[in-house]
């Protein structure tokens, strides 16, 4: 039997991530849902095309800024501690607020912080950062925002907000998103 190339084997666990159930909020248990999107927040950068200077130095870490609770950051910190970017480390800051640092290469804002989504995002409109968001349909999301749909944690692509900041997004990440907005 043949074995799989890295390529098929990257795309099957992404679509297993998204197979996975996510735990009921109404439980208590957001901890597995936080899980499965710690994944997919670390993995999304491989499936992007960032502008050349972006990255910054070869062997310098992939940041992520979260804004969002501690205890949130902490299950990304450990996701993070076994993945990578581009070959490069994964690194989460905690941001306090909307105000983003030089050096960021993408954002994840959680629906604990509604009401610093608006700013957050503004602040990284037009730059070559990554949104990341799980805010309700209606509100201004980020470039990939996380939604539950038949307790499966799943995502939609705003493509003309990735291409507002110099950012392509892989035609594998919009082949498994919910919904694309923007395509031609």
């Amino acid at each position: 039997m043949a074995v799989p190339s890295v390529r098929l084997r990257r795309r099957l666990l992404l679509l297993g991530m998204m197979a996975l159930p996510a735990a009921s909020r109404a439980n208590g248990e957001a901890s597995t849902e936080y899980q499965i999107k710690a994944a997919f927040v670390c993995k999304f950068g491989n499936y992007v095309e960032w502008p050349a200077e972006a990255l910054g130095r070869s062997g310098e870490p992939f940041r992520i800024g979260v804004l969002g609770d501690e205890a949130v950051l902490e299950v990304l910190r450990r996701t993070a501690a076994a993945a990578s970017v581009a070959g490069r480390p994964v690194e989460m800051l905690p941001l306090s607020r909307a105000d983003l640092p030089d050096g960021l290469h993408a954002i994840y804002i959680t629906r604990s912080v509604t009401a610093q989504a608006a700013s957050a995002l503004a602040a990284a409109r037009g730059r070559p950062i990554l949104t990341i968001t799980e805010l309700d349909q209606g509100r201004t999301a980020g470039m990939i925002n996380f939604v539950i749909v038949d307790d499966k944690v799943r995502f939609d692509i705003q493509l003309p907000a990735a291409a507002q900041s110099g950012l392509k997004i892989s035609a594998r990440l919009l082949g498994v998103a919910r919904r694309i907005e923007g395509r031609n």
